[in-house]
């Protein structure tokens, strides 16, 4: 009897073992791999935020913020911390952070100051909010320089994606303002192109970073600007702004041969998915989602814009898979819907050096 029972336990343990492998292979059917991730910016700490949920439901590896996380804009490091704190008790920001992990960069109104670059004077005490709030580790090197600029990893079987998060405001330069009056050229909103190559968007320091960074290998880049980087001028904050910047970025993705960079981007409260191309090199993407609970009344027109923009809330979806037939990417706009209102689809090869 007790060799009977024990034969029963053994083979419902091997069903039950059977049971756990076929659950854990789910997310790699037919021999693919895939790794989904979330993004989004410009949300009020005092609006709902719907479209949390909707992120949090893409069973998604990571979400990641990309500026105005809040709306801090205070000189004052308590209302600063006060605001990231209404952020933090929403039911729908807990449940987006208990169902992913979460990775931030800030643009200007978490920084502290609206359109605020490198000499805003209280850039290190809002470093130490913003790190605590999102949970960087003590052990972590963005916590060990100037900035909050970083790289992350989303390792998933074979397949390996790098995050890199920029800092496009500790070391920014202040940008041209245009003359209300001023509509020549082409200029409009309250900046004008900058054609000088004195002035930078990153800083020395992070450069160099950024050099070694897109030197390691990885089958796909993510890089977090919170401003635009491959759509057209349109006045408002952007690399557009500073083209020898832009140009240098695009000469230094050329000299490291860094495969499979896409652009993810947020701060003008629309959608949209652009496209630059690039002489002797692969067209960079730029996936902006904007916003999470913010909209803009102007959507400015873009010469490198695929489809329609989306002026309502939504949020971003990368979806990354590796199979036999290569790596392939799905770009994605989601709207409160919870469907992709935008989508366009890639092979690896289209962004890279090696086709």
């Amino acid at each position: 009897m007790k060799t009977y029972t024990f034969l029963i336990l053994s083979f419902a343990l091997l069903l039950c073992t059977s049971c756990e492998e076929s659950d854990a292979n789910k997310g790699d059917e037919q021999g693919q791999t895939v790794i989904r991730l979330g993004f989004g910016s410009c949300a009020s700490q005092d609006k709902p935020q719907p479209m949390l949920d909707i992120a949090a439901d893409k069973k998604l590896d990571a979400f990641i913020y990309l500026g105005d996380n809040i709306y801090g804009d205070s000189r004052v490091m308590d209302t600063l911390k006060a605001k990231y704190a209404r952020l933090a008790a929403k039911e729908s920001f807990q449940h987006l952070k208990a169902s992913t992990q979460l990775f931030a960069t800030w643009d200007d109104h978490d920084y502290g100051e609206n359109d605020a670059g490198r000499h805003y004077p209280f850039k290190a005490a809002s470093k130490e909010i913003f790190m605590d709030f999102w949970e960087v580790p003590s052990h972590s090197e963005r916590r060990k320089h100037e900035g909050i600029y970083g790289e992350e990893r989303i390792k998933k079987g074979a397949l390996d994606v790098q995050i890199i998060l920029l800092d496009t405001r500790t070391f920014r330069d202040h940008l041209l303002h245009r003359e209300k009056s001023d509509t020549t050229r082409g200029f409009k909103n309250d900046y004008i192109v900058n054609t000088g190559t004195d002035s930078t968007m990153l800083g020395e320091t992070q450069w160099t970073w950024l050099k070694e960074t897109l030197k390691k290998p990885a089958d796909v880049r993510i890089v977090a600007s919170s401003n635009q980087f491959s759509h057209e001028y349109n006045g408002w904050e952007s690399w557009t702004n500073v083209p020898s910047e832009q140009k240098k970025f695009i000469e230094l993705i050329k000299e490291t041969k860094a495969n499979g960079v896409v652009f993810i981007s947020g701060d003008v409260h629309w959608g949209e998915i652009s496209k630059m191309p690039v002489d002797d090199g692969y067209p960079l993407y730029d996936v902006t989602s904007s916003g999470i609970t913010q909209t803009w009344d102007i959507i400015e027109p873009n010469k490198n814009r695929m489809g329609e923009a989306i002026p309502q809330n939504n949020v971003g979806l990368i979806e990354i898979t590796k199979s036999s037939d290569g790596v392939q990417l799905q770009l994605a706009l989601i709207d409160s819907s919870a469907s992709a209102v935008q989508t366009h689809d890639l092979k690896l090869p289209e962004i890279s050096f090696e086709k």
